[in-house]
């Protein structure tokens, strides 16, 4: 592993030392690389949790332009970004928070073989997108290159996130062997958002770092509206075509 300078040394002093970090956790951050897909309402904080807690490598992909209803809860845009590109302008946001920290912008949401490749330069995917096709995609690259996965999920004022052991817990396939209905244009708040993102990024970071209890095998549920947050035991379909004994 490449060591830490001085100077990250001195960034990265606040998140080392009792009850957070060791210097051996924060030099496993450095040397990762962590995908995230999209970088949009849950994404978007991630990605910037990721870089500021010391990320070697931030891949961050997400197409389209940005648009004024995006900005209820894509804390990466602003208003001089409407009507560019996404996925540029964000990285700039986040390399400007972090000099040490290389951010890959991809202005696209990958396809199979794209995630696939993607997937073998990363140690750990957070998957943020929308669509069920889109996160059972990343569920199965991550399973089959064998790094966890981080699923976070979002509708209303509730939040859900899912950590993937590969091999060892449930995956996101277990819970939905089939997509199920899928509403495009559903309702949100960015708190929400935001708060499933950064615990995202918290469980990446756990991860990686070899600090804490990830939540494998669990789902962290949190409704927003109730003000309540619920931990749901997750059982390992045996027989799962993704990751059971005769999947991918």
């Amino acid at each position: 592993m490449i060591p830490l300078t001085n100077e990250e040394k001195q960034r990265y002093a606040r998140q080392v030392g009792p009850g957070v970090l060791t210097e051996d956790g924060q030099t496993r951050l450095k040397n990762a690389t962590a995908l995230v897909t999209r970088v949009g309402g849950m994404g978007g904080p991630a990605a910037q949790m990721l870089v500021m807690a010391g990320f070697g490598r931030v891949i961050i992909a997400h197409g389209g332009l940005l648009i004024s209803p995006d900005l209820n809860r894509q804390a990466l845009g602003s208003e001089e970004g409407l009507g560019a590109p996404r996925a540029e302008q964000f990285a700039e946001r986040l390399r400007a928070i972090n000099r040490f920290v290389e951010v890959a912008p991809i202005d696209h949401e990958p396809d199979d073989e794209e995630a696939r490749q993607l997937a073998a330069e990363c140690d750990v995917i957070l998957s943020c997108p929308p669509t069920f096709e889109e996160r059972l995609r990343l569920n199965r690259v991550a399973v089959e290159a064998g790094i966890p996965l981080i699923d976070a999920a979002q509708w209303g004022m509730t939040g859900t996130l899912i950590a993937v052991d590969p091999g060892r817990s449930a995956c996101l396939e277990c819970l939905y062997p089939e997509p199920p209905p899928f509403e495009e244009l559903f309702p949100v708040v960015g708190a929400i958002s935001a708060a499933t993102g950064a615990l995202a990024a918290l469980e990446a970071i756990k991860i990686i770092s070899r600090q804490g209890k990830p939540l494998f095998g669990r789902m962290l549920m949190y409704d927003g509206h109730e003000g309540r947050s619920m931990l749901l035991e997750l059982s390992r379909n045996p027989n799962c075509p993704c990751c059971g004994a005769h999947g991918a």
